[in-house]
């Protein structure tokens, strides 16, 4: 398929995104050249609202429960006979009107999750990381190896970084050592990148992540 003369002058406008390459000391080590066709700097609102909103809606337990007049227990015996006695009619003393009566049209268990179009999703992952690279917010670390599971280690790493205010930390697989290390630091999330999602970027500034997790990242938004 032949593309127009508009296509392949806006293909090349497009210029390549490039991040700087850093190790765990903070210096940098290379230059990585990022697909224009992924980081184009767009970035879709509606796309990440989507998202972001199935996301929390499938985290609803869904568990608020009321009673209606049937459950609340007692009220089995009519409170007075029907006619004669110049009061309101009542059939139970557990009708929405009386005390320790019934709930009306109160919750009940319900299911809130829905799913959601993966051109929706891969849209909104593909917003949220173009969002963070336009505001240079990603940092990445040619590796990400520790010896040990010490929080202190790795709380030097994050100085040496210059990260002050916390960080989503994505690696390519779960580690251990890097999971224990970074549990009790305040403001600091471990994700894989297989498992990271649009919420969990947006609800940090910046993104730390290895150069082999953001090559996965990438591929599951083409």
């Amino acid at each position: 398929m032949k593309q127009s003369k508009k296509q392949k002058d806006s293909a090349k406008e497009k210029k390549a995104v490039v991040l700087s390459v850093l190790d765990i000391s903070g210096k940098e080590v290379e230059k990585l050249e990022l697909s224009p066709r992924i980081f184009d700097g767009k970035v879709s609102t509606a796309s990440i609202y989507r998202a972001v909103h199935n996301y929390l809606a499938n985290r609803r337990q869904g568990s608020a429960s009321t009673k209606t007049r049937s459950d609340v227990s007692g009220g089995g015996k009519k409170p007075w006979r029907q006619k004669g006695t110049g009061r309101a009619r009542v059939g139970s003393t557990r009708n929405p009107l009386w005390r320790h009566g019934g709930v009306v049209f109160g919750p009940h268990p319900r299911d809130f999750s829905y799913s959601l179009p993966k051109k929706i999703k891969q849209s909104s992952l593909r917003s949220i990381i173009n969002n963070r690279a336009l505001e240079n917010n990603i940092i990445v670390l040619n590796s990400l190896v520790l010896s040990d599971c010490k929080t202190k280690t790795f709380v030097n790493i994050l100085k040496k970084l210059k990260i002050k205010d916390g960080s989503l930390v994505v690696i390519n697989s779960m580690d251990d050592n890097i999971r224990l290390a970074t549990r009790n630091i305040p403001n600091v999330q471990l994700r894989d990148a297989k498992s990271v999602n649009t919420y969990d970027i947006l609800s940090f500034e910046k993104m730390l992540i290895t150069k082999d997790a953001l090559r996965i990242l990438t591929e599951r938004v083409k």
